[in-house]
């Protein structure tokens, strides 16, 4: 009894040390010079240990490959596309990527005969200018090499003219099912910027090609997730909003629409169907069937 006596003593004498300690350690709202404090040394931290769900291969009893669009001219992305000006507190999702790019981070080239991303192409730091190009004079690339350091940079001038046709970007998802979970999951495995002035579209027209063409290269979203992570995404209505790029994707608060699926014909809509009233009743009918195959897995 005279044990527990003891421990209860110093227990109540530390209390006022550990109030003061948790007080010490509260992130303020404001910083040093009265504006709102947003917080980046522990995003860093938390980049580098990013929760992942460890789905077992055995446990994956269904799955389907889907591609998706998603639109900054939707009200539900315009997040995405803001600010036009990157500046020190928010980016973009293009500029997120540019400053991923001069980063180092991999950068996979686009399949000319297919929409199918392949991480085994990696595109080199001499090819990337090309790639970003807005048109044939290599001055007005978005993507440069500082002809000093010889290292990748942002053309700051090249960006404000680039940015306002980068409206799309398209993912490669995917949707299954996990019974040790007895639930459905859906994944982005990747993510490619849509730039329809592309040099490469002056040649193509087809709408197919011209699809295609559009699609400057692509990301793996693991390997871009760090980045996500480590960026808020600019508050719309509530300024008080910590929301990272991550969270923004993994909470699926924005639309997209769907460009079809992994079939044994390996091919999307577009190339299936020519009329506009028979790709939205095929759209309708895979997301139907997506949204319908977890119910009926339980019916019986």
């Amino acid at each position: 009894m005279r044990k527990y006596s003891i421990v209860t003593v110093v227990y109540l004498l530390l209390l006022p040390f550990v109030h003061l300690s948790a007080q010490e350690t509260a992130q303020s709202f404001f910083n040093m010079k009265g504006a709102i404090a947003i917080q980046t040394t522990q995003m860093d931290a938390l980049a580098d240990t990013i929760a992942k769900i460890n789905h077992r291969s055995d446990d994956i009893v269904w799955s389907r490959i889907i591609y998706r669009v998603i639109d900054l001219r939707e009200k539900q992305n315009y997040q995405l596309y803001f600010p036009m000006r990157a500046n020190e507190e928010y980016k973009s999702l293009f500029r997120l990527m540019l400053h991923a790019i001069t980063d180092g981070i991999p950068v996979y080239r686009r399949n000319p005969r297919e929409i199918r991303p392949s991480f085994n192409d990696k595109i080199t730091d001499s090819d990337l200018p090309l790639i970003f190009s807005y048109d044939d004079n290599r001055d007005n690339d978005l993507i440069q090499i500082d002809p000093i350091t010889q290292v990748l940079k942002i053309g700051e001038d090249q960006y404000q003219q680039y940015i306002k046709s980068q409206l799309k970007f398209l993912t490669q998802e995917i949707v299954f099912f996990d019974k040790h979970y007895s639930r459905m999951f859906s994944k982005i495995i990747a993510i490619a910027p849509m730039n329809y002035n592309n040099p490469n579209n002056a040649k193509s027209k087809i709408t197919l090609d011209f699809f295609r063409e559009s699609i400057l290269c692509w990301f793996s979203f693991d390997e871009l997730r760090p980045y996500l992570a480590k960026q808020y995404i600019i508050p719309n209505g509530n300024e008080t909003q910590r929301l990272t790029f991550d969270d923004f994707f993994a909470q699926k608060y924005y639309s997209s629409y769907l460009l079809g699926d992994a079939n044994m014909f390996n091919r999307t809509l577009l190339e299936t169907f020519n009329d506009p009233n028979k790709i939205r009743k095929e759209q309708k009918r895979i997301e139907t069937e997506l949204l319908n195959f977890e119910l009926d897995l339980w019916e019986f």
